[in-house]
């Protein structure tokens, strides 16, 4: 991984919270993004739970110093909580 991240190649976890994206490979890898799976991101505007979680992966992202990207954002009210949510990037 050292040879990988001296050529300036970046490492994302993908589709976090579903499958096979875990927390234990956030302690086995150095990742520099962390991807917020759509099933999260579609229902944060009307689900308290779905939004405190997303809200819960980006500030544990931070503190790792990933920048987090939410997947699958589709409205105007997603994009504006996520920015009050401090989520670094957005995807389509």
């Amino acid at each position: 991984m050292i040879e990988v991240e001296k050529l300036g190649i970046k490492l994302s976890m993908d589709d976090f919270g579903t499958g096979y994206s875990s927390l234990s490979y956030l302690r086995e890898y150095d990742f520099d993004v962390l991807k917020i799976d759509k099933s999260f991101i579609q229902g944060i505007t009307i689900s308290k739970a779905d939004c405190q979680l997303v809200k819960t992966i980006i500030v544990m992202a931070h503190s790792l110093g990933m920048t987090v990207v939410a997947e699958g954002v589709e409205t105007q009210p997603q994009l504006a909580l996520l920015a009050e949510l401090d989520c670094d990037l957005v995807q389509g």
